[in-house]
């Protein structure tokens, strides 16, 4: 069998060096901008904040779940007005939108060029990205936190606080009880990193790392709000992987932490609103597992989970009105997985296929306005 690769022999490069293609200040959405109109849409917009709003009247939640794509489209601004206002209860993204995030509020410029920069050996080889994220996690591992939690907290607070060498040797000799044995495995991952890293590369105590862009961080807003934002990422899909401070250990510890945050708001969906935004994979994967789960339970106490919403956006024309039920299987729409998994979870259903700037920027602004 072969040798697992070795990526301390990787030669990284500041991703200050890196050509972005896009700039925050450039892209941001501003929430008070005038959204655009969609004549085709109006009404259904119309029906969806009302949901929206009614579910947050009687104290029922409403999850938003995105891919990248809503992040680097400008959106974190947007979406973090949703969650201060109080509409959203819950955020959820994978490995790529906590990192489009972060690299806005630290650089202000996100996206490489890809098919330039893999031809060359430096796709993805960028050693703030990987290393500051990298530490936000195997120290939020240790205190027990899920990864936007880490993340968002390193934005937060501008800083990563880093246990010496000889406090995580301590924390290995001392552990007796269970919860202490989890912490030990944190521990000796993040000792691990210090002991095999180059001299300055990753050094104990505080280090202050200042986020130029923080005000348009969703992870920043959602920490500061008291709302949860989960990542769930998948190893090795996303550019942070090049890098040796990137842990399986404390990758799995605080996105497991993250998907059964991300399950007790599932199970708690009855009344509130689901929506699922440009996520054609994860989304439907993580919502049907959460939803089994809480299903399981709560049919154990008596009770039930049937009543709610589920809003899918994505750009797909599909031809297809999902309150119908499934469509037949000679019928296209059949195989838009996103739609078809998400028409088999109960509840009600219903797709809007615009881009995903000008369904939330309506959304937005008809609940602004309300």
């Amino acid at each position: 069998m072969s040798e697992p690769f070795d990526r301390w022999g990787i030669r990284f490069r500041s991703v200050r060096e890196r050509t972005n293609k896009f700039r925050i200040d450039e892209m941001a959405i501003d929430p008070d901008a005038p959204a655009p109109r969609v004549e085709r849409f109006e009404a259904q917009l119309d029906s969806i904040a009302d949901e929206v709003r009614a579910a947050r009247q009687r104290g029922a939640p409403v999850v938003i779940c995105h891919g990248a794509h809503p992040v680097k489209n400008g959106l974190g601004p947007l979406i973090g007005r949703l969650v201060k206002e109080g509409w959203l209860t819950h955020v959820a993204t994978n490995g790529a939108g906590s990192i489009h995030d972060w690299e806005f509020a630290f650089l202000g410029a996100s996206c490489e060029h890809v098919e330039d920069n893999v031809a060359v050996g430096e796709f993805g080889i960028w050693e703030e990205t990987g290393a500051q994220l990298g530490l936000a996690i195997l120290t939020g591992a240790l205190d027990g936190l899920g990864y936007g939690e880490s993340v968002g907290r390193m934005i937060s607070t501008q800083r990563l606080d880093i246990p010496s060498v000889e406090e995580l040797r301590a924390c290995l000799a001392s552990a007796r009880s269970g919860r202490e044995l989890w912490r030990v495995a944190a521990a000796a991952d993040l000792l691990a990193v210090l002991e095999q890293a180059s001299e300055g590369r990753a050094k104990s105590g505080r280090v202050d790392l200042p986020h130029r862009w923080k005000a348009t961080s969703l992870q920043c807003a959602c920490i500061e709000a008291g709302v949860p934002f989960t990542v769930h990422p998948g190893i090795g899909q996303d550019i942070v992987y090049t890098h040796p401070f990137f842990r399986g250990g404390a990758v799995g510890r605080t996105s497991m932490t993250d998907f059964l945050r991300y399950a007790s708001a599932i199970a708690e969906l009855e009344g509130g609103v689901y929506l699922s935004v440009g996520s054609s994979v994860m989304s439907p994967m993580i919502f049907e597992k959460s939803l089994s789960m809480a299903r399981n339970v709560r049919l154990q106490q008596g009770g039930k989970l049937d009543e709610f919403l589920i809003v899918v956006n994505d750009l797909a024309d599909v031809p297809w009105d999902w309150s119908k039920g499934e469509p037949p299987v000679e019928n296209p729409a059949y195989y838009v997985r996103f739609c078809k998994s998400f028409s088999r979870m109960g509840g009600r259903m219903q797709y809007i296929g615009l881009d995903n700037r000008i369904f939330l920027q309506n959304l937005y602004a008809r609940l602004r306005d309300s």
